[in-house]
């Protein structure tokens, strides 16, 4: 096995462990999903990806497989416009500090090598910064990826336009492959809204633009969910697993230093 969970090893094994492998950091949220998915959507698909990733690291028999330490999933994260429904939220500043404080940690306990896997669009930029400010404080090489950027190239049947999305087609296809239990069925259709939402529909390419009470006006999702299926969900998940574990070779080639 190419990888360990954190929360399985002693502290004379996470010491022993940490100067050559990467720890890897997922972080997800809690907030609404529309009235078919659970808060905890983003926790459990980062985590979907991210052990199916190391599933497929594990079986790769080239004999390269890089030595990994799985952290604890951080399941809060940054949702202040999901309040007007429901949401767990840590605002940004704190979530920068407790980002910034995890990474201290592990590089106190030795580790020089990190990435952080996220799940939530609202932690997207927060995260990146903490990974850059860490990389300056620290003498650490830090990396970090949402997991719908990182794909396996290819063919995964997969709907640019709405992707990642928020409770519509994408994440929802994704939930009924990984955890169809928790998916409230039928998935009710959602008419498309006019005008649509300047923070999913920009009005030029390369803004960003937020309006206040966008998410309240379209109900809490970015798009019509009720198309979703398991079998495209697979597919997806898959494509996302791929990329994930290959970003992860990648990330490892380029910054081992023994032989």
């Amino acid at each position: 096995m190419s990888h360990r969970h954190l929360t399985e090893t002693t502290w004379q094994e996470t010491r022993e462990a940490a100067p050559g492998a990467i720890a890897l950091l997922p972080i997800g949220s809690q907030e609404q999903h529309a009235g078919h998915l659970p808060m905890g959507t983003d926790t459990l698909l980062v985590d979907a990806v991210v052990d199916r990733a190391l599933a497929l690291l594990d079986e790769d028999a080239t004999g390269g497989a890089p030595s990994l330490v799985r952290l604890p999933t951080l399941p809060y994260g940054h949702s202040p416009h999901h309040l007007f429904a429901a949401a767990l939220t840590l605002s940004a500043p704190t979530l920068g500090a407790v980002l910034g404080e995890i990474l201290d940690s592990l590089a106190a306990c030795g580790h020089r090598r990190i990435l952080v896997v996220n799940g939530h669009g609202g932690n997207d930029e927060i995260m990146k910064l903490a990974v850059k400010r860490f990389a300056l404080r620290a003498e650490v090489t830090a990396a970090a990826c949402s997991y719908w950027t990182v794909t396996g190239g290819g063919e995964d049947g997969g709907r640019p336009d709405v992707t990642p999305g928020h409770a519509g087609w994408f994440e929802t296809s994704l939930m009924l492959a990984a955890h169809p239990s928790l998916v409230r069925t039928p998935v009710p259709s959602r008419a498309p809204v006019d005008p649509p939402p300047l923070f999913d529909r920009p009005p030029y390419p390369g803004l960003t633009v937020e309006r206040h009470g966008e998410w309240e006006r379209v109900g809490g999702s970015t798009d019509d969910a009720s198309g979703a299926d398991a079998a495209h969900g697979r597919r997806l998940l898959d494509d996302r697993a791929l990329g994930l574990a290959r970003a992860v070779q990648a990330f490892d080639t380029a910054t081992r230093t023994g032989p």
